[in-house]
């Protein structure tokens, strides 16, 4: 999509026009959060009568103003439509719709504690937290009726990655093999810096355009010894777990836990190994190369998440 020029109006609130007169709302494209709570579903707006594709329900959401990013333009629109505090929102997930001439920013997020919307325009009729099951249940707004296939898997719960991390450091000939221990420690060091900006969701196969996922990291032999001074044991969304035995049993018992767990939560298995993989059963196989390339580009800082 064009990027504005500086001389462009702040606001975003205007009507554009695509080829054969298709119109949508949003100078500079436009962005909507949609945000669940496990125990009480996704946060849906009921559309006034009057508006656009009115009595409907859908997401919270609105056209980006000027310089303004997809996720800063709909955690703003759901706070001014619905009152959601921006710090409510963990983000899982991004989908881009892209029509050339205009795009919708999808931000799936994650409630971090408990909170009751409240009406805060004249655009909504209602609010409240729809259980997931119940979605067919409601008329639906077109553009979120459409988008829910692509958003299935990350709805349900944050996706995660088990990394067979002894296959990962494998990939490149560094030298790990001479201190096992500290090849693991720095390579799962960077693996904070991976949760913090999230993976190409082409990675996990997902129909989305980035997810952060939840990261299961298992360790074998002499590179146990790293799980206990790591800076990945302190982050929320990494995970760590030693072998007791054989590391392959480990990756598929932790796979089959998860699977117990949640048998609605995306899954996918880093390893290349093949039989590992047949015998883990996970959703979808991340490549370790691709892996590590991703860790060592991701930024060691990323603000706003």
């Amino acid at each position: 999509m064009e990027q504005p020029r500086a001389t462009e109006p702040q606001s975003g609130d205007a009507w554009v026009y695509g080829p054969g007169g298709k119109r949508m709302w949003g100078r500079y494209g436009a962005a909507g959060l949609a945000i669940v709570d496990q125990q009480r579903g996704i946060l849906l707006q009921h559309r006034a009568a009057w508006s656009h594709h009115g009595d409907t329900w859908g997401i919270p959401g609105g056209a980006r103003d000027r310089d303004e990013t997809p996720a800063a333009a709909a955690l703003r629109e759901a706070h001014e439509e619905l009152t959601v505090p921006p710090d409510a929102a963990h983000i899982i997930a991004t989908r881009v719709l892209e029509l050339g001439f205009w795009s919708y920013t999808t931000l799936i997020a994650e409630a971090r504690y408990p909170f009751q919307p409240r009406l805060n325009d004249a655009e909504s009729a209602d609010a409240r937290w729809v259980p997931l099951e119940k979605l067919a249940e409601l008329p639906l707004h077109p553009g979120f009726a459409a988008s829910l296939p692509d958003l299935d898997a990350v709805l349900h719960a944050r996706p995660v990655i088990v990394v067979d991390l002894a296959n990962v450091m494998g990939t490149i000939p560094d030298g790990w093999w001479r201190d096992r221990a500290a090849a693991a420690r720095a390579l799962m060091n960077q693996f904070v810096a991976l949760s913090r900006s999230g993976v190409p969701a082409q990675l996990l196969g997902l129909p989305l355009e980035r997810v952060w996922p939840q990261f299961v990291i298992v360790l074998e032999g002499d590179a146990k010894a790293a799980a206990s001074d790591s800076a990945a044991t302190s982050s929320e969304l990494i995970t760590v777990r030693t072998a007791s035995a054989a590391g392959d049993d480990e990756l598929v018992a932790t796979v089959d836990q998860l699977r117990e767990n949640g048998p609605q939560q995306f899954i996918a298995l880093a390893t290349a190994d093949r039989e590992l993989q047949q015998r883990a059963r996970a959703h979808a196989t991340v490549s370790p190369a691709e892996l590590r390339s991703l860790l060592s580009e991701a930024p060691t800082s990323t603000a706003g998440h």
